[in-house]
């Protein structure tokens, strides 16, 4: 019997496998977005269990910092009337941005970093860390911990994995996303010289990684930040794919893999995934939350890439047992022959959770083992 780590291993390569893989998207050490399942009294017996059937994938992140110690950054907290007011700021020279959150009366307004034409040039401004020193530095303080999260982690359980994110993150997440959608039209040309700096730094830190095997996966979600309907198919192509294929490469020239994560519309864009040439994506989801089905997805991609998924995540709350063992088998009958690795569509962000959700990841796990057997 194939242990959980040759499983992972053998489906990206696009080996033989004795059993469909199953993935609870559970880290074993603690991450900030997820609930630590480790030492959680609802979710431990799940992720006891899941030593046995589930593949591990311990993901992990390195933060290094977007600008040069050229520009300053201050956090400020105070009020202003009835309202409390927290702002950032990013200041290089006379050149400033800003973002700030307004609670008054119980209400919560906010202004983000990048909030207009003019915030977009100033950001084009700001020097991106792009030292190669400066960055092996900042990353050097991580490793100690790092390395001895990798000595603890069970190796045949799966593999530690690295999210170390794409240029389009820094961008996504500090602008206004109706500017942010109307500047593929307008300033698509400013927005590539910005994810040009960013992929310098990008780079930097993939490298850093791999030259140290640091982690036999690499995790990249930037795909869904730049994608319809936000922005065109064109958009996409032009700030997602070219910077995700360079990355793919590197990473596999040092013979690691790399998982994709993708929520929401994708079939227009499936295409590019090949493109883009990851080992596997996650995750496929049919209407009414998606609109492709892992019959139409496979299609597509034929037996070029390992699509994982797709149990939602609201149906591990809401589903009794039966009717979570009855998905389990419709998606492994569907998916049969193919390459594939069985995992929800989310990971475990509830804190507060019900016997209802701890049963069915149970089921999930008893029926991904009984009718995943190849």
């Amino acid at each position: 019997m194939m242990t959980n780590r040759e499983k992972l291993l053998a489906v990206l390569k696009g080996e033989p496998v004795d059993r469909i893989p199953i993935w609870l998207l559970f880290p074993y050490h603690r991450v900030d977005y997820y609930v630590d399942v480790r030492q959680h009294p609802g979710y431990r017996r799940v992720f006891e269990a899941s030593k046995k059937s589930a593949v591990m994938l311990n993901r992990r992140n390195f933060r290094v910092p977007p600008f040069t110690d050229d520009v300053s950054y201050v956090e400020t907290a105070e009020k202003e009337g009835g309202a409390r007011v927290r702002r950032h700021r990013w200041r290089y020279g006379s050149l400033e941005l800003a973002s700030s959150e307004r609670n008054e009366n119980g209400r919560a307004s906010f202004k983000k970093l990048l909030d207009s034409d003019e915030d977009l040039e100033i950001l084009v401004q700001f020097p991106v860390l792009t030292n190669r020193k400066s960055i092996h530095e900042i990353l050097d303080a991580y490793l100690p911990r790092y390395l001895e999260e990798k000595r603890e982690f069970p190796e045949e359980c799966g593999a530690m994995m690295l999210d170390l994110g794409e240029p389009i993150g820094f961008l996504y997440h500090n602008s206004n996303l109706e500017e942010y959608s109307i500047w593929s039209l307008t300033h698509n040309d400013l927005v590539k010289k910005i994810l040009d700096r960013f992929m310098e730094q990008k780079l930097i830190i993939y490298q850093y990684c791999l030259e140290r095997d640091l982690a036999d996966v690499y995790f990249m979600v930037g795909s869904e930040l730049a994608s319809p309907p936000l922005v065109s198919p064109e958009t996409f192509q032009e700030w997602i794919v070219p910077y995700a294929r360079e990355l793919v490469e590197l990473v596999h020239s040092y013979g690691k893999h790399v998982i994709m994560h993708y929520h929401g519309q994708i079939k227009e864009i499936l295409p590019y995934f090949l493109e883009m040439g990851a080992d596997a994506l996650h995750t496929i989801e049919a209407p009414p939350v998606g609109n492709c089905t892992l019959t139409e997805a496979f299609s597509i991609v034929q037996d070029k890439i390992v699509l994982i998924g797709n149990i939602q995540y609201d149906c591990f709350r809401s589903y009794t047992p039966r009717e979570m063992d009855r998905a389990v088998l419709e998606v492994v009958e569907e998916v049969r022959g193919k390459r594939f690795i069985l995992s929800p569509t989310a990971g475990p962000y509830d804190e507060n959770v019900s016997d209802r959700l701890i049963e069915n990841y149970l089921q999930f796990l008893r029926s991904g083992w009984e009718y995943g057997a190849v």
